[in-house]
């Protein structure tokens, strides 16, 4: 074999500092070798399976999706509350967390609090639609909402401040329009309708629905769905009877319309005009996760809704309409995921 020449050493000498250069100082050629590195770490083997980094990654997520995991809950007739909702439980959606995450170029290595966790929603095996028809006062208590309710039957000088608040709150809730009401109220219904509320049914004319015969009861449901359908384009669930006052009957019938009758967790008892502020006291004292909260278009009530809302939001919970309160979906009290 023939000698190496002084000058092709000395080149081969130079080419070798370069290439270790590269993986300590920061020039081009360091961001190329540091780029094959990672090509060469993240690639599939020829077999099909992952590389090992990649099989840590998916370790990892397994591990952690096993604590991530909640059981939903199933829909109950309680004692005392009579029907409550269930909630979806939810787990990890592995491979969708696994695919984001690699493509953030994620490892084993990396804490849970960065993997982009992605879930799915478990459905519980009883929902509201297979109980026998009870009454509704709350929503589940692990669902960090509280339902909104306005019942309408008068009050018309007070709706537009409430609806002013809950603009600028940008919140939704649900108005419960007594019959006779809607059907010379029209085009104010309409407006609260196209801000985002939810209209639902509240009898025709304002009667004790417990002292009515289950023919009169039924037509006193059936007058207000049609005009929630002919003049709100509504497709409604739920019927909340006048003064709170039903028996069986009044349950049976609205679920024969397809409705389910709801009432109130808590009650400002606004009509009896009382200060603002004691409403709001009560609320921050007594409002809890799945609380559904009665309230009128009263003085009462427009004064004090934006101080309801906080009170709600301070404690954690998101004020929302009756159908938001009561459904199964999850969701995620601020701050949390």
């Amino acid at each position: 074999m023939g000698k190496t020449s002084p000058v092709r050493l000395a080149a081969m000498l130079l080419c070798l500092a370069a290439v270790l250069a590269a993986g300590r100082y920061y020039g081009p050629l360091h961001f190329y070798v540091q780029a094959v590195k990672s090509q060469t770490a993240a690639a599939i083997v020829s077999d099909g399976r992952t590389s090992s980094l990649g099989a840590d990654l998916m370790e990892k997520i397994r591990t952690e999706a096993a604590k991530r995991r909640s059981q939903p809950v199933d829909a109950v007739v309680d004692r005392i509350w009579k029907a409550i909702p269930g909630y979806n439980g939810r787990e990890v959606d592995i491979a969708a967390t696994y695919e984001q995450a690699r493509a953030l170029g994620l490892n084993g290595a990396a804490p849970a609090d960065q993997i982009p966790w992605v879930y799915k929603e478990l459905p519980p095996a009883v929902g509201l639609g297979d109980l026998k028809p009870n009454p509704i006062y709350r929503g589940n208590p692990n669902k960090p909402m509280v339902g909104l309710m306005i019942n309408v039957a008068w009050g018309n000088e007070y709706l537009p401040s409430i609806l002013e608040t809950l603009r600028k709150e940008k919140v939704s809730a649900t108005f419960f329009f007594d019959g006779s009401w809607l059907a010379k109220n029209g085009a104010l219904a309409q407006e609260i309708v196209r801000e985002g509320h939810e209209a639902s049914n509240h009898a025709y004319t304002h009667p004790a629905m417990s002292s009515l015969g289950a023919a009169r009861q039924r037509s006193e449901i059936a007058k207000t769905e049609e005009l929630l359908k002919t003049k709100l384009g509504v497709q409604n669930r739920w019927f909340a009877p006048p003064s709170g006052d039903f028996n069986q009957t009044t349950v049976d019938v609205a679920a024969e319309a397809g409705l389910k009758t709801v009432l109130w967790t808590l009650d400002t008892v606004d009509w009896k005009k009382p200060p603002a502020s004691s409403v709001v006291a009560k609320v921050t004292a007594r409002v809890q996760a799945g609380s559904l909260i009665l309230m009128h278009p009263t003085q009462t009530t427009q004064d004090a809704l934006p101080g309801i809302i906080r009170a709600i939001r301070a404690k954690g919970l998101i004020p929302g309409t009756v159908s938001e309160t009561l459904s199964e979906k999850r969701i995620d009290a601020p701050g949390k995921k």
